[in-house]
């Protein structure tokens, strides 16, 4: 498996994969709603996105992204994981795992203090992610499950409270990925 930053592939390749991702494992509602959040994502300034991926005999079967996520009364540089694909067909081998920890490592290598997710956390807890309160990293809009909402310490310093308000980039902003 090679992982690299996204530059080897792609945008249609990358938006393809998340979207077929997202339709086997949550429904073709879903895989178009994720594909058309990757297309935008991957429009973002590149001071604020990062991608990396995963690949298999030079065939894309991972992917994530990450977007600045903005504290303006906090001087530390968070990082929203957000979303993560996997080939349906490469799923349950450790790509997504090994993807997450390859990305969380170039953003340490970066300076990058935090990293923020709003997922599954028993699946990002494998990777170091531990619960977050919204009093602790304030998310930019409501949550609709809080118990998904969940972060690291990328510099070694304790988790402590951010400070102020968040914003996200625009592609995410809007309560339906909340």
């Amino acid at each position: 498996m090679d992982l690299s930053d996204g530059s080897a592939f792609s945008a249609d390749a990358i938006v393809a994969l998340f979207t077929n991702s997202f339709a086997a494992s949550e429904g073709a509602e879903e895989g178009a709603l994720i594909g058309g959040l990757v297309e935008q994502l991957l429009k973002t300034p590149a001071q604020e996105l990062r991608v990396y991926t995963a690949a298999d005999a030079g065939q894309l079967i991972g992917c994530i992204c990450l977007t600045r996520l903005t504290y303006p009364e906090d001087p530390r540089h968070v990082m929203l994981l957000s979303p993560v694909a996997v080939a349906t067909a490469a799923q349950g081998k450790g790509v997504g795992q090994a993807l997450i920890t390859h990305g969380l490592n170039a953003l340490r290598a970066e300076g990058i203090d935090m990293a923020i997710t709003y997922g599954d956390p028993a699946f990002y807890g494998r990777v170091g992610f531990k619960a977050l309160t919204e009093e602790t990293a304030p998310p930019p809009l409501p949550l609709s499950h809080p118990e998904g909402w969940i972060g690291q310490s990328l510099s070694g310093a304790d988790l402590s409270p951010l400070k102020g308000p968040s914003s996200c980039v625009a592609a995410l902003n809007k309560p339906d990925y909340w």
